[in-house]
């Protein structure tokens, strides 16, 4: 980094690419991708050779006119001099080829956007869990079968080019997926929205299983490039840190501050294309790489001093290295808030860029036609940095300035736990964003006097509701940020917002009712059904249409076939060969065999003790016992597969993988049990582990405690493809519920009411004293049975579920699980019974599609119809 004096500038650095061109109004418009389908020309073959050295390659030049195959071979034999077909040499080879295809109607796009023909729509998150791009390119272009017609000459097919593409796990779990569906709903409904994320350089860590612990390693999805992306050196950003406020008044008697003496940061934005289905739209996923603003001292290098030349080059690039740094420390906090602040400040000097390109620094229709989406928290900062840049950077006054703001942010929250909800404290603030932090402190001042307005004389509500909560340490309350300036507040289902309303954020929605709102979360239809899902969608394909994949109410017509024996046959093989593949991937990843004949029990989501994988567990251990003791009838045999990732600072949640692994290996060893029960963890749980999992899977776990989940979208997707949901009336479980009817979900456990009413007197020994089962198994549990060489190890477990202040209820809602999951193994017998509610549930999804959520967020919040 260098030290700058002054303004901090909002000017663009850097060379030309391949995309720059996009932004120059006269630029000439391309011709569209031909969609001739021609015979691929013979090529020559050799044998394969590794080589892992290509997926950065430049794309050659190409006629949009060409076929895909005449652009792969240009690409496989020219630009990567190639001759032999190693698997990494033609995935480089394709993804570059898909790219091209790609890029006339990204120009168009572009160039539309840039000026202005509808209103633009910026949704800022930390996190995009975006997996991989081929496949859901190849879909939405049409291009599946052309691929593979030009990969007959290569000894290669399109599936195993797919494994070679390594995860963009830039996503902690559903949030970043969920941002990453709504990027793809966007592009399908062609509305213009750019998404803005960090490029990280390492994504969620990879999880690796030692002894049954979790053990994290770098995720280095970068190690090989990212063929998918255009580096927009010409569009970098400056990004101030540290440094201090002056002041200075005008001729005129206005005061005016200054940030002087920054830091500052480079943002480079990495351009990823995010395709409509067929529909000529290709929108911008930008992710922004932290760049020192010289390399290095050259005069220190000269010198000798070689680490300290280099030191301010490495600490500005440490912002952007990995996602969610752990923030037990003081310096893990610095570097979260640092990112926070990245991603904001850059991602609003270049929206505001954009906006002056074409109406120059008249900022009158700015809110009229742009809208931050903030997702979730994080990105809150951006509320006073939006006021700093119009009024340091474009002279605005703080009114006008604030009106423009408060017209054009709006908030999605995603979480009901309070401790979720960021702050910061006021001195980091002050060191590292000191005018930001004035900035905050003047919104606070004004609005706390609406508030004193609303309840005159009441001093305590002042306190609870101020953005500075007071104490030995003064902190910034980020989410109250976000709701005081953003002119929309939404949660993401309908249990989610009323319990905001009446709990979280009850005195802000007292204050301004008119802000809150509903938007019950969704995911696409095109990469969680029609791509990872290909069986089911050739079916539905052929008995519905294809319209389903662009409008999924239309699966309601699959209600028409629940007695039809001939489609009921279909869809039972549909499953069976899904369960065959998902059965490999068990073998693979966790060396245990999955029978296909078994029902397959899964719940793959983030490990967190609200989502309760230790209920899961104890049922397990329950259906052990049984076996074991010879009590088998009714039991139907399962499969249960449990997967997820604990946060490395998560004691608690790495120990449930660890009871979870032990518990496994006296599961997976006993051939007694083996015919009736098998158990698998599978490590590194990730979006492509999904797209083989959800179409695989029979029974669908959605069991945390009531009132803790927002939403959830894993449940979605389950849903979709025929799985049965086992769960609580929690998040968007309430709305699928209702979606497909009692008869076809399997509903348990306390409501959120009931679990607020528990909580003031709650006693887990009368619970477990009126459960013989959970008592059986809680003394399992204390005999060792489980950690036999490893005595006391979950003792911690233990406690926690005899804990009257275990605010999860595990032993209050075991017993009604298990009745849950007698009746589960009743259903799955009458496996004629069992398909018509499979196919009733997929039929019911249509209400869970990102199109229907963003169609909702367009025509309510960002009215960009």
């Amino acid at each position: 980094m260098t030290v700058t004096k002054g303004k901090t500038p909002a000017t663009n650095v850097g060379s030309a690419d391949n995309l720059s061109a996009v932004n120059n109004a006269e630029e000439v418009k391309q011709k569209p991708v031909a969609k001739t389908k021609a015979k691929t020309a013979k090529r020559t073959a050799k044998k394969p050779v590794a080589n892992k050295n290509t997926a950065n390659a430049k794309i050659t030049d190409c006629d949009p006119c060409d076929t895909l195959a005449a652009t792969f071979e240009r690409q496989f034999h020219g630009a990567l001099c190639r001759d032999e077909q190693a698997v990494n040499d033609i995935y480089s080879a394709l993804a570059s080829t898909v790219k091209s295809q790609l890029l006339p109607q990204w120009r168009e796009t572009r160039l539309k956007d840039n000026q202005y023909q509808q209103k633009q729509i910026a949704y800022l998150s930390l996190e995009f869990l975006m997996g991989r791009t081929l496949g859901n390119a190849l879909l939405s272009l049409d291009l599946t079968q052309e691929t593979n017609d030009a990969l007959t000459d290569y000894s290669a097919n399109l599936e195993t080019l797919q494994e070679a593409e390594l995860d963009a796990g830039l996503g902690n779990g559903g949030l970043g997926r969920l941002a990453a569906c709504f990027l793809d709903s966007c592009a399908n409904l062609d509305l213009s929205v750019v998404g803005y994320g960090i490029r990280y350089e390492y994504g969620m860590f990879k999880q690796k299983l030692v002894d049954g612990y979790q053990v994290e390693q770098p995720d280095r999805w970068l190690r090989e490039g990212n063929p998918w992306e255009v580096r927009m050196a010409n569009h970098a950003i400056t990004v101030p840190f540290f440094g201090h406020t002056e002041s200075y008044v005008d001729p005129e008697g206005h005061r005016h501050y200054v940030w002087v003496d920054t830091q500052d940061v480079q943002a480079v934005p990495h351009d990823m294309p995010v395709p409509g289905f067929k529909n000529g739209r290709i929108n911008t996923l930008r992710l922004w790489k932290a760049e020192a603003t010289d390399d290095f001292d050259l005069a220190e290098f000269n010198d000798g001093d070689y680490t300290e030349a280099v030191a301010r080059k490495n600490l500005a690039e440490q912002i952007t290295m990995v996602l969610y740094p752990n923030d037990a420390s003081e310096n893990g906090k610095e570097l979260r808030l640092r990112q926070q602040y990245f991603l904001s400040s850059a991602s609003l000097q270049d929206i505001l860029q954009r906006y002056i390109t074409v109406f120059g620094q008249d900022f009158s229709r700015f809110s009229e036609l742009n809208v931050m989406q903030l997702n979730d928290t994080h990105p809150s900062i951006a509320v006073p940095e939006m006021m700093r840049l119009l009024m340091d950077n474009y002279g605005l006054g703080w009114e006008q300035a604030w009106d423009i703001t408060s017209k054009s942010v709006a908030y999605t929250n995603h979480t009901l736990l309070p401790e979720a909800l960021e702050r910061w404290p006021v001195r980091m603030l002050k060191n590292m964003l000191p005018r930001i932090l004035d900035i905050i402190y003047e919104i606070n001042a004004r609005y706390l006097e609406e508030v004193a307005h609303q309840w005159p004389g009441d001093n305590h509500k002042l306190a609870s509701m101020s953005i500075i909560e007071e104490g030995p340490e003064p902190h910034v309350r980020m989410a109250y940020l976000a709701i005081v300036a953003s002119f929309s507040v939404n949660g993401v289902a309908g249990l989610h917002t009323d319990l905001l309303k009446k709990g979280l954020f009850k005195d802000f929605y007292q204050l301004w009712p008119q802000k809150f709102n509903n938007k019950t979360n969704g995911v696409t239809p095109r990469r969680w059904l029609a791509h990872c899902n290909p069986r089911l969608a050739d079916l539905l394909n052929r008995r519905l249409g294809e319209q389903w994949v662009t409008d999924l109410t239309q699966l309601t017509a699959l209600n028409a076939f629940t007695d039809d024996k001939a489609f009921m046959k279909q869809w039972q093989q549909v499953k069976f060969d899904n369960k065959v593949d998902l059965a490999k991937l068990v073998l693979e990843e966790c060396n245990v065999s999955f029978d296909p004949a078994m029902m397959f029990d899964v719940q793959v989501k983030r490990i967190h003790e609200y989502k309760r994988q230790l209920l899961n567990i104890l049922h397990v251990i329950h259906l052990y016992q049984r076996i074991v003791a010879g009590d088998t009838e009714g039991l139907q045999p399962r499969c249960v597969l449990i997967g997820g990732k604990a946060a490395p600072g998560y004691a608690m949640a790495k120990q449930i993988i660890k009871l979870a692994n032990n518990v496994a290996h006296m599961v997976n060893s006993d051939p007694v049990v083996t015919p009736y029960l098998r158990f698998a963890f599978l490590p590194n749980y990730n979006v492509s582990a999904m797209e083989k999992i959800c179409p695989g899977t029979d029974l669908s776990e959605q069991i945390s405690t009531a009132g803790k989940e927002a939403s959830g979208t894993g449940n979605m997707k389950f849903m979709m493809n025929g799985a049965m949901t086992i769960g609580t009336l929690d998040g968007a479980n309430i709305e699928m519920l209702e979606e497909v009817g009692e008869e076809n979900f399997f509903l348990f456990g306390l409501n959120a009411d009931q679990v607020s009413q528990l909580k003031t007197n709650y006693n887990p020994q009368q619970f477990i004293q009126q459960s013989t089962a959970l008592n059986q198994v809680l003394n399992m549990l204390k005999s060792g049975h489980f950690n036999l060489v490893e005595p006391g190890i979950f003792d911690s477990i233990i406690h926690a579920i005899e804990d009257p202040f275990d605010q999860w209820m595990i032993a209050a809602d075991f017993e009604a699980y298990k009745v849950a999951q007698d009746k589960v193994s009743q259903a799955y017998a009458d496996q004629q019974h069992w398909t018509q509610m499979s196919i009733r549930n997929t039929a019911a999804s249509g209400r869970f599609s990102s199109d229907n959520t963003i169609s909702a967020y367009r025509d309510e919040i960002w009215l960009a119809k």
